[in-house]
């Protein structure tokens, strides 16, 4: 199954009146769809705008992994488990929430600030917080306490990028074009994806992803947990 969500599509959220426009992938405050609650271990992919000197005031998290990407801009990180750090485009942030944890995220810049942030649900509860900042990152990024792995790709022009078979793979655009082919060999033909658009591929097998422009794009590779179970 391949399900294609457009950057139209998402549920608006955030305070604009405070410089905070957010906009969420799946059920996420009072956007409530059944049908659309998680995808795999992902329970949120949400865009995030902040206007210079707007940010998230000190809030709690549990029992989730959140894995931020920022695309623009600096962004400011403050926790209770006594880090703070300043996370820039092409760094990866982890913070590993566990028994619970509390943060500060805001845009202490000149520059407006662009991060796409992704929650996760772990395979075991609890536990101690835990938190780390991959600086340029240039690999495959693995999450074992979610059983899952992010890729991050940056294909030019003309390029093409292998989507993993997995039991789930969720792919979001960050910046520019490309066509996820419809399984047809030598077609060329598929649905094409801008900024902010994704697709959500449930034992799809072996797909590719072509830039129609210069793109950045950010693919979940996730097991079914079901069958790791039985």
């Amino acid at each position: 199954m391949i399900r294609i969500q457009r950057a139209g599509e998402r549920y608006p959220g955030g305070d604009p009146a405070a410089g905070i426009e957010t906009r969420h992938a799946l059920s996420f405050g009072p956007h409530y769809d059944p049908d659309n609650l998680r995808f795999g271990a992902l329970l949120a992919c949400n865009e995030e705008r902040l206007a210079p000197g707007a940010g998230f005031d000190e809030h709690p998290h549990s029992h989730t992994e959140i894995v931020t990407w920022v695309v623009e801009g600096e962004l400011t990180h403050h926790d209770t488990a006594g880090h703070t750090t300043v996370v820039r485009p092409g760094d990866l942030q982890r913070l590993s929430s566990a028994g619970g944890v509390r943060h500060v995220e805001r845009n202490d810049a000149d520059v407006p600030l662009v991060f796409v942030q992704m929650w996760l649900a772990p395979l075991s509860p609890g536990g101690e917080p835990s938190y780390e900042v991959v600086r340029g990152l240039g690999e495959p990024y693995a999450l074992p306490e979610g059983d899952a792995r992010l890729r991050v790709h940056r294909p030019a022009a003309g390029g093409s990028v292998a989507v993993p078979a997995a039991d789930f793979a969720y792919v979001h655009v960050v910046r520019g074009t490309v066509r996820l082919d419809d399984g047809t060999p030598g077609t060329g033909s598929g649905d094409e994806l801008a900024a902010g658009d994704a697709a959500r591929l449930t034992d799809a097998g072996d797909r590719t992803l072509v830039a129609t422009a210069d793109a950045e794009v950010l693919i979940w590779e996730m097991r079914d947990r079901r069958k790791a179970l039985g």
